[in-house]
Order: C-alpha cells, then sequence, then structure tokens
C-alpha cells in the first residue's frame, strides 16, 4: 500500500472524451449511426457522415456545452439550479 499515488485529471475542466470524441459528438454519432443501421441503403451512411463533419465544423466556433445549451434552449432539457429560458425576471 506503500508508494500509492492516485491518477490525478491534468485538466479539471477537459471535456469528457471516448476516443476522438467528446460526448456530445458521440451521441450524435450513436443516433445517425443507429438509424442508418435501421434504415440501412447508402443516403443514411452519408447522412451519418455529413452530420459529423457539420457538426465538428459548427462545434469548432462554440463554446464547451454548446450542445446542451442548444438542447435547453429548444426545450427539450433542463439545467439544474436554473430559470427557464424564456423566464424574464430572476430574483434570487
Amino acid at each position: 500500500m506503500a508508494d500509492y499515488a492516485p491518477e490525478f485529471p491534468q485538466y479539471m475542466s477537459a471535456p469528457t472524451q471516448v476516443l476522438w470524441w467528446e460526448v456530445d459528438q458521440l451521441v450524435i454519432a450513436a443516433l445517425s449511426f443507429t438509424a442508418a443501421l435501421l434504415q440501412g441503403g447508402v443516403l443514411t451512411w452519408v447522412i451519418f457522415v455529413i452530420s459529423q463533419i457539420l457538426y465538428a465544423r459548427v462545434k469548432k466556433n462554440r463554446p464547451r456545452g454548446f450542445l446542451q445549451h442548444v438542447t435547453y434552449m429548444f426545450g427539450l432539457s433542463r439545467l439544474n439550479n436554473y430559470p427557464e429560458y424564456f423566464q424574464q425576471e430572476f430574483h434570487e
């Protein structure tokens, strides 16, 4: 048990990655891949590849957590301890 030092992440705010994708890219890849498997055909596989390329380009110019904020803006998800997106006044 001596000389045991747990690994400490180098960057605390770095997003989680799976292979070379961040989690939001992985979600889009998994959804489009599943659709391509279920639908079959060349067109859905082309859409799978194009969706990855387009999202990578869009994400390059946006801050971290871009997809989570977009889903919050459209009302598909909620952010904990934050007001609703369309709320005009907020009192602490």
